[in-house]
């Protein structure tokens, strides 16, 4: 039975994002494998915030990469997992898309 078959409000559960996050640091293993993928999503933010910026859909994106909005997703996705990283190319056509220039540091 649905939710609005029963009238029953919408009562969502409160979330304290940094209460959780804190608790699942103290579990074995959590803080290695939090840390393992901060390269990731930190490169994932940089590209995001690059065409938010731009104020670039990823339709507008794939328009000037010259490819799909179904891959710029994919390459965004991409740095969230292990199934391939974008090449070099790809990043910087990326970047371009987006009025950046890539730029690789090591720090």
């Amino acid at each position: 039975m649905k939710r609005s078959e029963l009238n029953e409000p919408f009562n969502p559960v409160p979330l304290d994002i940094k209460a959780e996050l804190e608790q699942a640091m103290s579990r074995p293993g959590f803080k290695e494998a939090w840390d393992a993928l901060e390269e990731e999503y930190a490169t994932l933010a940089t590209l995001l915030a690059a065409r938010r910026d731009a104020g670039l859909t990823q339709d507008e994106v794939a328009e000037r990469m010259g490819t799909t909005k179904s891959a710029v997703s994919r390459l965004e996705a991409s740095l969230r997992n292990d199934k391939g990283s974008p090449s070099f190319a790809t990043l910087r056509k990326y970047a371009h898309a987006c009025g950046r220039r890539l730029v690789v540091r090591l720090v």
